[in-house]
């Protein structure tokens, strides 16, 4: 496949996505938001792409949220503004809006096979659409994370209902409400549990990609179904995330992957793990 605003690649089951926008700071544009809904949406039907790593082209940021000179560049002719009188936001109707990071993120397209985000650099306000639906987060040391929605007057809305999702309530509020004038480093968001791990820039590429062969080496439908079993979980009540459990432990549990493992496991071979 062939991108304007992404790199793509894959090796061994395991593709490789980058936003590809460096002068920008990897910010998205309409380009790259339709491009990144058509790839997760192809990708659900790929057998050959068993675990997907995000990142941005670059060591200064993973993405630092929507292009402003697209979204926002009317406002600084004049457009925006009537006789003087500032004009309000015009959306099809006032119980309508078109967000401009809708279908960004995995999860909102429909895709179950897991995605590992790689931040190297800043990432902020609109980068949270996709680091809010991956599976985890590999961060290098210097990294940092905040939302300058509310300094630039801005509601740090859809944002922070994925940051909430995946870190304590008050650490989202403080990163939504303090804007720009605070940023979150990659050492404080792994003690929140936003990150899983930080480590230096020159080993990024190596952890993520053992994290990801690893994970590739599993039978994908185990794999896909334990993804859903881990966002219902979040998503709903435990007695509907149960109900919805006797569905996927039977689509997830290939009965030739089964006799596979406990083959392995009768033959009394056991893995060396790493310890994280």
């Amino acid at each position: 496949m062939e991108f304007e605003t992404l790199l793509y690649e894959v090796t061994d089951g395991v593709a490789w996505v980058t936003l590809n926008r460096p002068e920008v700071h990897n910010a998205f544009n309409q380009a790259m938001r339709q491009e990144l809904q058509s790839l997760w949406r192809s990708l659900r039907t790929d057998a050959g792409v068993r675990c997907v790593v995000l990142t941005g082209a670059g060591d200064r940021a993973f993405c630092s949220g929507v292009d402003r000179t697209e979204t926002m560049g009317h406002w600084l002719d004049g457009a925006g503004t009537d006789g003087g009188q500032v004009r309000p936001i015009a959306e099809p109707s006032e119980w309508s809006f078109d967000d401009p990071g809708q279908y960004l993120g995995p999860k909102t397209n429909d895709l179950w096979t897991p995605v590992i985000a790689a931040v190297n650099g800043m990432a902020c306000g609109g980068a949270f659409y996709m680091l809010g639906e991956v599976e985890f987060i590999i961060a290098v040391e210097d990294a940092t994370f905040f939302d300058p929605h509310v300094t630039f007057g801005m509601a740090a809305c859809y944002e922070s209902m994925h940051m909430v999702q995946k870190m304590p309530f008050h650490e989202a509020a403080r990163t939504a409400l303090l804007g720009a004038h605070e940023r979150l480093s990659a050492r404080r968001a792994h003690e929140v549990g936003f990150v899983s791990e930080v480590v230096p820039p020159t080993e990024l590429r190596a952890r993520a990609e053992w994290a990801a062969r690893t994970i590739a080496s599993a039978p994908p439908a185990a794999i896909r179904a334990t993804v859903r079993s881990l966002w219902a979980a979040r998503d709903l009540g435990r007695r509907e995330a149960l109900a919805m459990g006797d569905v996927l432990v039977r689509e997830g549990s290939d009965p030739t992957s089964l006799l596979a493992g406990q083959l392995a496991f009768a033959s009394g071979a056991r893995l060396e793990p790493r310890i994280r």
